[in-house]
């Protein structure tokens, strides 16, 4: 393998779209360019494109079209769904107490922090294990007589760990408490059927799917109450006003169904090769641990933490080297500071800064693999011998 060649191994941040959806999306910014909400001819083409999406992403997920909201992303989404059943239990005044978890994605974490903030609301975080996962039981027991709503994520982005969403949602919905999960992570990757899952609020984002950036997905299930965190206009049946998106609800569509049709086949080629990854980095690089569940994980992450050394460090080591990647630690200050996902871990002080994140997609071949296994335990050894 030549080593100027390209390795991109942070699918977990982004995909590149696929050229299908790029095709598919062409028309719909300078031929079928009509806003879906005008009743003249260019509307209503694009009108119909809009439905002919829904019903797309309905098939995916085997629910109505009618239950699908196009928002302007993966984070939008998630906040529609947490402040729309938060406001709209406040509306009842029924509610007043969410559910979550400390390692849930910001979209999440920081919504809930705000209602809770600035809106009055309560907030429970259930603790994780060290592999980051919560105990369904854990969730029953968090649950109050004025519980409005429990978000758990199905996967996490950071260290790849797969949640018991179907268990904790039979408990939710046992107790009458609305369910939401964070899907952004797991879309192309998991099996997403809200009534499988039991979900009655699911949120994805396109770009996370080889679909394009700036559009997201939220699943209301039929009788959710939902009060719209955007006001300004009767768009998406009343819950998310504003012109939509044409072109990246047909892309977000083409690129589910794309990974949907894909996904059962590429699962099992991904997690062979991040199988050999993870086997090939524990073996090469003293102190060095997996971060995340050892196999209840998605198929394409790779997550790991390394005594001593800063994982940002390692990330712009390996991107000289054209190797693209990312670490859970944030940069606060100019000091470096331990994620929230990595201390909700439980890990000692000495390997909370060290986290790298590698996640394989459609491109990553097994040279790719061997490249960073070639060059990554000789970059640790020097950032740890001071060089």
């Amino acid at each position: 393998m030549t080593q100027n060649r390209k390795v991109y191994l942070d699918h977990s941040a982004t995909t590149p779209v696929d050229p299908r959806v790029v095709e598919a999306m062409a028309p719909f910014w300078s031929e079928v360019f009509g806003n879906s909400e005008s009743t003249h001819t260019f509307g209503l083409a694009a009108a119909s494109a809009l439905e002919e999406a829904r019903q797309t992403v309905a098939g995916v997920l085997k629910c109505r079209a009618a239950e699908l909201v196009f928002t302007g992303s993966g984070t939008e989404a998630i906040n529609l769904a947490l402040r729309g059943v938060a406001w709209a239990a406040r509306q009842r005044g029924d509610g007043g107490h969410i559910v979550t978890t400390p390692v849930e994605h910001p979209a999440v974490s920081q919504t809930v922090a705000q209602l809770r903030n600035l809106f009055g609301f309560d907030l429970t975080l259930v603790p994780v294990d060290g592999h980051g996962q919560v105990d369904p039981d854990d969730i029953a027991a968090a649950i109050r007589p004025d519980t409005l709503l429990v978000s758990v994520m199905m996967a996490n982005n950071e260290i790849g760990t797969v949640q018991p969403v179907a268990a904790i949602s039979r408990i939710c919905r046992e107790r009458g408490v609305p369910f939401h999960t964070d899907a952004v992570q797991a879309a192309g990757r998991l099996p997403l059927e809200p009534d499988e899952i039991h979900a009655d609020l699911l949120s994805i984002s396109a770009h996370k799917f080889y679909g394009p950036k700036g559009v997201g997905l939220l699943y209301v299930r039929h009788g959710t109450p939902l009060v719209p965190a955007l006001t300004g206009g009767g768009h998406e049946r009343g819950r998310r006003p504003g012109t939509v998106n044409v072109a990246g609800a047909v892309g977000l569509a083409s690129a589910l169904k794309l990974a949907e049709e894909m996904r059962v086949a590429e699962c099992a080629r991904l997690r062979q090769l991040r199988n050999q990854l993870v086997a090939g980095v524990l073996d090469r690089i003293p102190d060095c641990r997996l971060t995340g569940h050892p196999t209840q994980r998605l198929c394409h992450h790779a997550s790991f933490a390394f005594r001593g050394v800063e994982g940002e460090t390692i990330v712009v080591q390996l991107d000289l080297l054209g190797i693209a990647a990312s670490s859970g630690a944030a940069c606060a200050g100019g000091e470096a500071e331990p994620s929230a996902v990595l201390l909700a871990l439980g890990l000692a002080q000495d390997w909370l800064l060290g986290s790298l994140r590698l996640t394989l997609g459609r491109a990553t071949t097994e040279a790719d693999v061997a490249r960073v296994l070639e060059v990554l335990p000789g970059i640790v050894e020097r950032l740890r011998a001071g060089e």
